[in-house]
């Protein structure tokens, strides 16, 4: 789902970028004589990674921030090239939102609270009419501006930038989405069903990794420290 979200946020960027909802009234991908957007990915994970794939298809012009050395790597070989990367800091964070026609948030923690990014104070620096798609909103949003909004009223403008921050983005493209998520999960079910309860998660980590509750235990670290519950390893419950 968040590849979906990630594909989604340049296409959703383009739309809104059109003056009659808001946006700065340019084409994303530009054309002969007219510049294209600059386009800022707070985030180099499965969401930043797959919103730049398809933000660079589009004609845009993309920069990323990553939080690791080894992440900044694995996008620079990745694109080679075609998007600049950048370690993430506060003031690279202000300027690279206040030169960008579109901020897409993708800083996601798994199961956790996504951290603030970007301030208020650099929300109104920004142009007029440019847009943010704040993917991360799903837990909570990586802009102090962010609020839920709905697939039937995705947009509100705060200092003059267009925020479309719709919770569970792939439910606007559900047929995709159901094939993407059964395909994901098909495997973890079949293993499940064949080998039971809790054979499955001894015999596969990543199946392990994705237990969060098990009798009355938190399991997930992230989910422990976002509710401020105690954390118990699975893995010390379902030693191999």
């Amino acid at each position: 789902m968040s590849r979906v979200a990630g594909r989604m946020a340049p296409q959703v960027a383009a739309h809104l970028l059109e003056r009659p909802h808001g946006g700065r009234g340019i084409l994303l991908g530009g054309i002969e004589g007219a510049p294209v957007a600059n386009v800022a990915v707070l985030g180099g994970g499965v969401v930043g990674s797959s919103a730049a794939e398809v933000a660079i298809g589009m004609g845009a012009e993309v920069a990323m921030v990553a939080r690791s050395g080894e992440t900044m790597q694995r996008l620079s070989q990745r694109f080679a090239g075609r998007v600049r990367v950048f370690a993430t800091s506060q003031e690279t964070i202000e300027s690279l939102c206040t030169s960008a026609d579109v901020v897409i948030g993708a800083a996601l923690v798994a199961g956790g609270v996504a951290p603030k990014l970007v301030s208020a104070q650099t929300i109104a620096a920004m142009k007029p009419g440019a847009v943010i798609v704040d993917v991360s909103i799903d837990q909570g949003g990586c802009a102090e501006t962010s609020r839920p909004t709905t697939h039937s009223n995705p947009t509100y403008i705060v200092d003059g930038v267009v925020h479309y921050c719709v919770a569970n983005m792939p439910g606007a493209v559900p047929r995709t989405s159901t094939f993407a998520l059964s395909n994901a999960t098909r495997p973890f079910v079949l293993a499940l069903a064949d080998k039971g309860f809790p054979r499955a998660l001894v015999e596969d980590v990543h199946f392990r990794n994705g237990l969060n509750i098990h009798d009355g235990m938190v399991t997930c670290q992230a989910v422990a420290s976002a509710l401020g519950l105690p954390y118990t390893s699975a893995a010390g419950l379902f030693a191999a």
